[in-house]
């Protein structure tokens, strides 16, 4: 535990920025699930949408240096192929 008076901010704003960034992880993680189960269910439109907003919701991630720009995109390429290989 922390006695002095900017190490106790400190561990108060990281535990701030964990929490945001886990929100932000949970919710990445949700919007590419939806664009999965889209393409698994052959509906080309809603797949089309979901991909919209996996790659925008990628890119802000990378942005925002939760996950690694190359992560970024190789998962972006993932999204497109699976929506290209779409019947």
């Amino acid at each position: 535990m922390p006695n002095i008076k900017s190490a106790k901010k400190r561990v108060k704003v990281t535990a701030a920025k964990t929490l945001k960034n886990k929100m932000f992880k949970s919710q990445l993680r949700t919007v590419v699930k939806k664009f999965y189960a889209a393409v698994e269910s052959g509906d080309k439109a809603s797949a089309q949408a979901a991909y919209t907003a996996a790659v925008k919701k990628v890119d802000h991630a990378a942005c925002r240096n939760i996950i690694h720009k190359n992560a970024a995109a190789h998962k972006k390429s993932q999204f497109t192929k699976a929506l290209n290989n779409m019947q």
